[in-house]
């Protein structure tokens, strides 16, 4: 018998169109409120689950957080043993936050690249079942749940705004979007400077890898976005669009002072659009923002990014 999905069907709120900038009343999508902290759980909890149903007794991922802590939550409902592999890049309250989940973290490398290969390498050593972290078609059909929900709630939107690291989060609104029929909605690709290897693809008409994350928003941190995910632009509407480290967190403050839920810069650079990129939005109605979380935020990296950037 197949097992109950493991992430949550989020709340759906509207702002007032007053919130922001582009004057336009938003739906945010909080899934910030998933049990692993991001929108990860849907994906990476349904491809856990695929291989667990299909003989897996031990898993690896490699991670800089969020996925990590999702395949820790995944691991730990389904009752397999996880490695969670994060580079040296990861916060030492994130590395926490996992292993208290239940994962064993090691840490390896500088960046995700080199992190990632080794957990391929421990998964082949050990035979073992690897999980990526973005780029798989069950990762993407358990991202597409998110638009599922939207369009179950009757909430009538005409784009969709969202974040984008690897692509998988992406490449998961576009199947939802297209399995319930609505594939001529638009989707706003936002990325933080310093951490745009979508955008910086998309302009030189070939996938290229970053040579260094040099954003703060570090859960947007892949060097290069999958081959799936750069094809996408190619049959669909997707805009590449860039914000500041500065406006991905004043959009996480002021989402905090109105929502009272805190997420991290690489969400902050979606919600920021609706004023950086106001413009944008003005041909439509009904923007749908995938507040997509993040568990590499606390009160007191607010106030230090604040500090810092405004």
């Amino acid at each position: 018998m197949p097992f109950a999905p493991l992430h949550l069907d989020t709340p759906l709120l509207q702002t007032a169109p007053g919130y922001s900038a582009s004057g336009k009343p938003l739906w945010l999508k909080l899934d910030a409120l998933q049990p692993s902290g991001s929108f990860k759980l849907r994906g990476v909890g349904r491809l856990c689950q695929h291989e667990v149903e299909n003989g897996a007794r031990e898993i690896f991922c490699a991670s800089g957080g969020n996925a990590g802590i999702a395949a820790a939550y995944a691991g730990r409902a389904l009752g397999v043993p996880v490695t969670i592999v994060v580079p040296e890049t990861t916060a030492a309250d994130v590395r926490q936050t996992i292993a208290a989940t239940g994962a064993n973290v090691l840490v390896h490398g500088s960046v995700f690249d080199e992190a990632n290969a080794h957990a391929v390498e421990l998964a082949r050593s050990r035979k073992a079942t690897y999980v990526h972290p973005f780029d798989h078609p069950l990762l993407w059909d358990g991202h597409a749940t998110l638009i599922d929900e939207v369009v179950a709630k009757g909430a009538k939107f005409d784009c969709v705004v969202t974040s984008v690291g690897g692509g998988g989060l992406l490449a998961g609104i576009v199947e939802g979007l297209k399995r319930n029929g609505l594939s001529d909605v638009p989707v706003i690709a936002v990325e933080t400077e310093g951490a745009a290897s979508l955008h910086a693809s998309l302009k030189a008409n070939e996938r290229i890898t970053l040579p260094a994350i040099t954003s703060i928003a570090n859960s947007l941190g892949a060097r290069q976005v999958a081959q799936h995910v750069f094809d996408l632009p190619k049959h669909y509407p997707i805009e590449s669009v860039l914000v500041s480290d500065a406006d991905a967190v004043a959009a996480c403050l002021k989402f905090a002072d109105a929502q009272r839920i805190l997420v991290e810069p690489a969400c902050g650079a979606a919600l920021a659009v609706a004023d950086v990129h106001a413009g944008l939005l003005q041909r439509f109605d009904n923007p749908l923002i995938e507040v997509c979380g993040g568990i590499g935020v606390s009160l007191e990296k607010l106030k230090a990014w604040k500090e810092k950037f405004l």
